[in-house]
């Protein structure tokens, strides 16, 4: 099991063009965690920023009648890609890891394989 500063330090160097991941609190908007960004990428901002794209999500799935769980939320951008994954073992309902990638460098399928297996590992 690992703990939440393992599961970051992981993402970023496992995931081959990783430039910034966090843990997020999906119910405060608030980062438990965050590893990478930058000056030009402030993590914190981004993770409350998601948080509004999963409440939409699932409100929207709560209004379809859809009676499903997301896995995952993939935005694509000119020279990135941000991935959030839900997490559903060991308490971690209520967050979500946040990952960005450098699209240049990232392989989208191996990248979700690796943030599936650390989202498998992590203890919160």
């Amino acid at each position: 099991m690992a703990n939440t500063e393992t599961a970051l330090k992981d993402a970023m160097t496992s995931i081959e063009g990783a430039t910034g991941v966090a843990l997020v609190d999906y119910t405060s908007g608030m980062a438990l965690g965050t590893l990478g960004g930058g000056k030009d990428f402030n993590l914190e901002i981004a993770a409350a920023g998601n948080t509004d794209v999963v409440r939409a999500k699932l409100r929207t799935m709560e209004h379809l009648g859809l009676k499903d769980e997301i896995e995952d939320i993939l935005i694509t951008l000119g020279t990135q890609y941000h991935m959030i994954r839900l997490l559903k073992a060991r308490g971690g309902n209520g967050l979500f890891l946040y990952l960005a990638l450098d699209s240049g460098r990232a392989n989208l399928a191996m990248a979700r394989h690796q943030l599936k297996k650390i989202e498998a590992d992590l203890e919160v």
